[in-house]
């Protein structure tokens, strides 16, 4: 079986999992009064299970547009100096990194340096580009996260926020 398929297993196995908790086991613990709303907390996750089982088993079963060479789906371990391991590795890094660093610098500037140095890594070099993609997404999810759906996200260091 072709890497894709494996991971497509995977990810089958992992929203088959998370559907089972959004179905069975968060509708248990809400209040009778959140009960009534059309639209519950629950909601939103069974959507993305759905989905995920949805696109997973397109994939298992070979319903996606197949490689034009045979040879194109498989990764051949014998050549893993052609890909770009470094690159996902630093990328990886970079994830651990904005985790560790949401807090003590804040959103805003924790999610700008990840996306400007994720940008970078990714072989983008158009500087000032980047800085302004960077921005506008930054200061945009905040603002959404934030002002629209009503959920506190600390914009700035923990120091500027008295903690």
């Amino acid at each position: 079986m072709a890497i894709d398929r494996w991971i497509a297993l995977v990810i089958l196995m992992l929203c088959l999992a998370y559907g089972y908790a959004a179905y069975f086991t968060m509708d248990g613990l809400l209040p009778p009064i959140m009960k009534q709303r059309p639209i519950w907390p629950s909601t939103f996750p069974k959507v993305l299970a759905a989905g995920g089982i949805i696109l997973s088993l397109s994939i298992l079963l070979g319903f996606e547009k197949a490689p034009k060479k045979e040879d194109a789906a498989d990764i051949n371990l014998s050549r893993l100096g052609e890909y770009k391991v470094g690159q996902a590795l630093m990328l990886l890094g970079l994830m651990v990194a904005y985790a560790f660093l949401l807090r003590p610098l804040g959103f805003l500037a924790a999610t700008f340096l990840f996306l400007a140095c994720g940008s970078f890594i990714l072989g983008e070099r158009r500087f000032v580009l980047m800085a302004v993609v960077a921005a506008i997404a930054a200061g945009s999810i905040w603002y959404l996260v934030d002002a629209v759906l009503g959920i506190f996200l600390s914009p700035l260091p923990s120091f500027m926020n008295g903690g």
